[in-house]
């Protein structure tokens, strides 16, 4: 019994530490999914998510699809004001908060724990498997004044937004965009020099 019992814990700190370390996400798969007229179609905000996590495939899918490297040059699936490409993702998961590295296609962790409370104040986004941050970060916007950060940081992030709507909306995914973030505590947790604009949840439908 205390053999099982050491095997159990020795186990349990082997997962927790692999839960918490950097995430490399297989291959996205450009293709598939529901044609965009149909996409557009059947593209709605739902506020209601199952607890079940998404597959890796799923995961890197769905950050491909909303900011994700399209072309040979680096450019990427969204458009973005000089091609600044100012607008990073912070994947808020059960296991930590990881920032989406587009051109290593893998999830830099930033902070281990659930912190999903401390950046949604809706609490049915807190039980949504993955919950997206989006963030227009200044260290990329060198040049603009503060009136021009704002315009255009709020611009190319709503495209992001919609290629994460367009895709959810695709693959049967449910997902809603959210202004109502606690975005000093974000800021405070992930250290970045910028502003976090918006946040949004996707998950399978209960």
């Amino acid at each position: 019994m205390r053999n099982l019992i050491s095997f159990i814990t020795i186990f349990m700190m082997g997962f927790n530490l692999l839960s918490a370390q950097d995430i490399s996400l297989p291959t996205p798969q450009k293709s598939g999914g529901l044609p965009l007229m149909d996409a557009l179609n059947h593209r709605h905000s739902s506020r209601e998510f199952s607890d079940k996590m998404l597959s890796q495939q799923q995961l890197a899918d769905l950050l491909w699809a909303a900011n994700g490297v399209n072309r040979p040059d680096g450019k990427r699936t969204a458009p973005s004001a000089r091609n600044l490409q100012e607008i990073d993702i912070y994947v808020y998961l059960s296991t930590g908060v990881y920032f989406y590295d587009a051109i290593e296609n893998k999830l830099v962790l930033k902070a281990s724990e659930d912190h999903r409370e401390d950046a949604a104040m809706q609490s049915f986004a807190t039980t949504a498997p993955v919950l997206l941050v989006f963030v227009a970060n200044y260290d990329k916007m060198e040049g603009m004044d503060e009136d021009a950060r704002l315009m255009y940081g709020a611009t190319d992030c709503g495209y992001v937004s919609q290629n994460v709507y367009l895709f959810c909306a695709a693959n049967e995914l449910n997902t809603v965009v959210l202004g109502s973030i606690y975005r000093d505590k974000i800021q405070e947790l992930l250290q970045f020099n910028g502003k976090a604009i918006l946040a949004q949840p996707v998950g399978l439908s209960k």
